[in-house]
């Protein structure tokens, strides 16, 4: 039987998607293009209203190329709207996801009872070959219960992998030639091993003495974890990449009370000062989230002043989406599309500039880069910096997952450009 599975979401998600290849190949299937596929599944985020149009024009596109595959959606998805199938043959749950051969005979799908939610076990056996880059899920859930958010309701309380597991995981990581992890789940602020009690920053400080790949770079953070110890850990090592993505989601003190986020717009300005204290050249991301319900122009025009004002690198910006079963969903004060769309425009035009003039800084400066295999205008092929750069080289195949120095020389048609430092 051949299988085809889909990943939208995040970081957490594609993770899960190599679990679940991983599973189905040990139980004999084998994994195909989607037009030779018998069974097609959706690993589906449910975050936004974008998301589930996502999976709904995936689902109609698998319908018109491939009429005769059955077609499952699970996880996020499936554990928290089980009833919008969007014309899927299967919904399946968080849990049911990594045991989908539960739910298969040789002629299609069926159904069985569900089970225990549970943190899936390590499965870097299944690291496709050449990989650059890889996901490490070292922790799952989320009991913040942010107003906004339907995450809690989607993937459960916080869980951790064991800090063996890690190890062992990196460990084989390494073996396999990958020069750079990412640490990755739903809330790695909360990670904390079960029988050891370390936590997050335990395990990194325990990390920089472990066999590992070179690059251990962290995913998403709350940024109440970034106090001066984390700020610390991250300055000394010669493994942690100098790079943050905070899930800020507004500059409004008024709209973070509102979201249910436990800080203020001092403190994110306090953190993004001390981060540029400790950590030469450190790249900050930041998640935003604008129209949430009440946000007037006033205060989002007090987002848009703080954005502006803080030194960091990027924004990934996102309208807000309400979500059944979320204490937002049925706030007043909701803001009309055309006006979300708007401020979207704007503030991905702010993060325009704040890539360009982040850029700027390491013009003519040497970084080091792990080059990917993809062609890039038929000319380039990419690295990543320590701080999260896109650096285009010259294309040649021999350099794909190399450290390599290279050199900056600028920017040109909105792509960073190095050449190798011999």
């Amino acid at each position: 039987m051949n299988y085809f599975i889909h990943t939208t979401g995040c970081k957490a998600n594609q993770w899960d998607s190599y679990v679940i290849a991983g599973n189905l190949e040990s139980a004999g299937l084998i994994h195909s293009a989607m037009p030779q596929a018998d069974i097609i599944i959706i690993d589906a985020c449910t975050l936004t209203d974008g998301a589930e149009r996502d999976i709904r024009r995936f689902v109609n596109q698998s319908r018109r190329e491939n009429e005769k595959a059955k077609i499952i959606i699970a996880g996020c998805h499936g554990q928290v709207y089980p009833e919008r199938s969007f014309g899927a043959d299967l919904i399946l749950g968080q849990a049911e996801k990594f045991r989908i051969t539960d739910f298969l005979d040789k002629k299609g799908v069926f159904v069985s009872e569900r089970a225990l939610l549970t943190l899936e076990k390590c499965a870097v056996e299944i690291l496709p070959a050449g990989k650059t880059r890889f996901f490490l899920k070292i922790q799952d859930g989320c009991d913040k219960f942010c107003s906004y958010c339907v995450v809690p309701f989607a993937r459960g309380k916080p869980r951790s992998r064991p800090v063996s597991e890690i190890l062992e995981a990196l460990g084989v990581l390494k073996e396999k030639g990958i020069k750079e992890v990412v640490l990755t789940g739903i809330e790695i602020a909360s990670y904390k091993d079960r029988e050891s009690k370390r936590d997050l920053k335990d395990l990194l400080n325990l990390l920089e003495k472990s066999v590992t790949p070179e690059r251990i770079r962290i995913s998403s953070i709350d940024p109440l974890y970034i106090d001066e110890e984390f700020i610390e850990i991250a300055a000394d090592s010669q493994k942690i990449t100098k790079s943050l993505h905070i899930p800020l989601q507004s500059g409004s003190d008024a709209i973070l009370d509102k979201m249910g986020r436990r800080y203020n717009r001092a403190y994110i300005n306090g953190i993004i000062e001390k981060l540029h204290n400790k950590i030469k050249g450190v790249g900050i991301g930041m998640d935003l989230i604008t129209g949430f319900p009440g946000e007037d122009e006033e205060l989002f025009e007090e987002t848009y002043r703080f954005l502006e004002s803080v030194p960091i690198y990027y924004l990934h910006v996102f309208p807000f989406a309400p979500r059944k079963g979320t204490a937002a969903f049925s706030m007043a004060g909701s803001i009309p599309e055309s006006v979300k769309k708007q401020r979207v425009r704007r503030l991905k035009m702010l993060d325009a500039e704040k890539r360009t003039a982040f850029y700027h800084q390491f013009v003519n400066t040497e970084q080091v880069i792990i080059p990917e295999g993809k062609l890039y205008k038929e000319v380039y092929m990419r690295g990543y910096t320590g701080n999260y750069m896109p650096v285009h080289i010259p294309y040649e195949k021999n350099l794909e997952n190399k450290l390599l120095m290279v050199k900056i020389k600028g920017i040109e048609e909105g792509l960073l450009l190095g050449e190798i430092k011999k």
